[in-house]
């Protein structure tokens, strides 16, 4: 900056006072805490977006794809011929993937735990667990197919298909209720984490408001009380006098001047 600039040079004279200076550090503070607050508010909801609210749908994607997979080896039971059977079984692995890719997206997320305990670690390792065993047990199901079409005799194919049927409805089934009981649990463990952030997040806000409006009032109270001028006028007795005195002569010739009045002659009538 460039001292001798005639529209800078008063910046070089700046003399803040102490009143000043305080209440700009207040404003600078109370614009920090503003902008922390804020910025704790905001990246919670982002949080609860990214990685609760898609979380709760992906969730709820992954046991509509669990009914679909059911679905898909009740119609393979029910299959009238090899071909069809293949075709129907066809698409289990692309459902499985997605299955697992969605458990696998959540669980990227940075899981929590509520305040009243309940964690979603857990609560998604419950659901790997008993999706799992129901995988295992839809497996064996499609196994026995397998082997029903290849069978030698009517009597071996009818067998077969009772075994398959029996570890459908008994063994799968109950499985299957254990993987929607699981997901239904981590769903409520996700809601409960999100109203804690938001609880959070609404006390933040609370805080933060307070918090300025002190500062404010503060602020405003420093400004009035002693930014007040003084009441007692400076005192202008030992000023000197810019003026010349009325009584002084036009004429008179100031000390040290080398002026000679001019004496101009009266006419005579």
């Amino acid at each position: 900056m460039d001292k001798t600039n005639p529209f800078l040079a008063p910046l070089w004279r700046v003399r803040p006072s102490l009143l000043q200076i305080l209440i700009s550090v207040l404003i600078v503070g109370l614009g920090f805490i503003g902008n922390r607050a804020l910025s704790q508010v905001d990246q919670d909801l982002r949080i609860m977006y990214t990685e609760y609210t898609l979380a709760a749908t992906d969730l709820a994607h992954i046991s509509a794809d669990i009914i679909r997979y059911r679905t898909t080896v009740i119609r393979a039971l029910e299959a009238p011929s090899q071909k069809e059977f293949e075709r129907i079984t066809g698409s289990l692995p692309d459902q499985r993937a997605r299955i697992q890719h969605a458990i696998d997206r959540y669980a990227a997320a940075s899981l929590r735990v509520s305040r009243s305990g309940r964690s979603e670690p857990q609560d998604l390792e419950a659901v790997r667990q008993s999706l799992d065993a129901y995988i295992a047990a839809a497996n064996r199901t499609i196994n026995l197919l397998v082997q029903l079409w290849g069978a030698g005799s009517a009597e071996d194919a009818a067998n077969l298909r009772t075994k398959a049927e029996l570890q459908a409805a008994d063994n799968a089934g109950p499985k299957l209720i254990q993987v929607s009981l699981a997901l239904d649990r981590l769903l409520e463990t996700v809601a409960e984490v999100a109203k804690d952030m938001r609880d959070e997040g609404t006390k933040t806000i609370r805080t933060t408001s307070a918090t300025l409006l002190i500062g404010s009032l503060l602020i405003a109270f420093l400004n009035l009380v002693l930014g007040r001028p003084s009441a007692r006028a400076p005192s202008d007795s030992g000023r000197p006098s810019l003026h010349p005195s009325i009584d002084e002569s036009p004429s008179a010739p100031m000390p040290g001047s080398s002026h000679v009045p001019v004496h101009r002659p009266v006419s005579r009538l």
